[in-house]
């Protein structure tokens, strides 16, 4: 049994900790979180303990550790979990600054930690369907990527102000699909953004309507679409073109009814958020994280996964305040 410290008991750790229990391998052993109710609550719900950080890293028993915490927080518990001999599962980013990720990345290679960082949409059943059948040559050689991401509507503007940006925050989840797909690491990145949704998204200096062009050094071109507004649901679809065809994956709708009749043919909305859309991918990121934890190679999406894809996020930010494209420098 692998026992676990859950760090973080908000809505992606309620999430994970779900994950946690209904793995027939591991027990959720403690739950830190500064909201004492809602530690308590999630405890209470699995059978584990309300603890510190100290006390949970402190028990020799723990044998992996899960990061949910607020970003700031992520890169200080990563190496204090490493310095305690733990596997470290962390939410992205593991920081907003890449200085600080390569500190701490320089930590966990010093103590030979496993850590995984979660960018779930990897695990999303429908997009490894697309990346296995792209991986097989199914469609021959990739020449175009485009990534569609909108979320249904846009966050406070008190979220947004520590969340590093649309760029690190939202941006950073098609980023590293896009590296995943492209299977070559991006050598320029150009942006356009605005802020056209939100007043207060614009208030705060940030944007919320983006377009990023990812380039590589064959010629591959990858092509990212975000929005904080889409009224019909939450949007996620991935398109690959290819020398001898196309893969494209739609959105997941609410139901598979169709209505046809003599006004038209109606079809229903794609399911409304991430947890939503994503529910089966965070079951299979966990379970991802548990066999790589059991065998030689580490897991994946990795610590340098994550560095690599805050690198393009800066650079795409880089690319909208010089309005030139940026060279990639990993």
């Amino acid at each position: 049994m692998y026992n676990v410290a859950l760090l973080g008991a908000g809505r992606i750790g309620q999430i994970h900790a779900a994950s946690v229990a209904a793995h027939p391998k591991c027990a959720l052993a403690h739950v830190v979180d500064v909201h004492q109710p809602a530690a308590e609550a999630l405890a209470t719900k699995y059978g584990a303990k309300v603890s510190s950080v100290e006390d949970a890293l402190a028990d020799k028993n723990v044998d992996l550790v899960m990061i949910c915490t607020i970003t700031d927080t992520h890169a200080d518990l990563i190496e204090a979990a490493a310095r305690a001999g733990k596997a470290v599962f962390c939410e992205k980013p593991v920081d907003l600054s890449i200085d600080r990720v390569r500190e701490c990345l320089a930590v966990v290679k010093k103590h030979n930690t496993k850590l995984m960082v979660g960018f779930n949409r990897r695990f999303d059943p429908n997009f490894a369907h697309l990346q296995q059948s792209l991986t097989s040559g199914e469609i021959g050689n990739l020449e175009l990527l485009t990534i569609c991401s909108r979320d249904p509507a846009a966050p406070p503007a008190s979220y947004v102000k520590g969340s590093g940006g649309l760029f690190r925050d939202m941006t950073i989840h098609d980023l590293d699909m896009a590296r995943w797909l492209l299977q070559e690491e991006p050598v320029s990145v150009y942006a356009s953004a605005s802020a056209v949704v939100s007043p207060e998204i614009k208030e705060v200096g940030d944007v919320d309507t983006a377009v990023v062009t990812l380039t590589c050094a064959s010629g591959k071109i990858a092509v990212i679409t975000n929005s904080r507004r889409a009224a019909y649901g939450y949007d996620q679809r991935v398109e690959v073109h290819g020398s001898e065809g196309m893969l494209a994956v739609t959105n997941v709708p609410e139901t598979t009814l169709v209505k046809s009749d003599a006004q038209g043919v109606v079809a229903q909305k794609p399911l409304h958020f991430f947890l939503e859309r994503y529910a089966a991918s965070y079951r299979s990121e966990f379970e991802a994280f548990i066999t790589a934890l059991e065998g030689e190679s580490g897991p994946a999406p990795s610590g340098l996964d994550g560095e690599r894809a805050l690198i393009l996020a800066d650079a795409a930010l880089e690319s909208l305040q010089t309005g030139k494209a940026v060279a990639v420098k990993l």
